[in-house]
């Protein structure tokens, strides 16, 4: 019986950038660092052609569907150019901030 018992689904929408390449990608997930292990053992079609990845933005939803509604603002025009507001470009060492289209 679980009468007034408040289940709390946090959830993350986070930012990799490939450490090689410096492409962006944008997901979500509730356990950030499991995620990311798996995005670099190549478990992730698009992903596993750029690793190694590393966190560059994380920030978290209080469910599902409100992370959904933000991962799919950061993966939108408005949100790319919120996203390079945040990330500083540095064109000495390659890094352009692109998202996947």
């Amino acid at each position: 019986m679980l009468e007034g018992f408040l289940f709390i689904c946090m959830v993350t929408i986070y930012v990799i950038q490939s450490e090689v390449n410096f492409k962006l990608y944008v997901g979500m997930t509730q356990d950030l660092q499991r995620r990311l292990k798996e995005h670099n053992s190549g478990k992730s079609k698009f992903t596993s052609a750029f690793v190694p990845w590393k966190i560059i933005y994380s920030e978290e939803q209080p469910d599902f569907t409100s992370a959904r509604v933000r991962e799919k603002y950061l993966k939108s025009a408005s949100g790319k150019r919120f996203l390079s507001k945040m990330i500083q470009p540095d064109f000495h060492s390659g890094n352009r901030g692109s998202l996947p289209d």
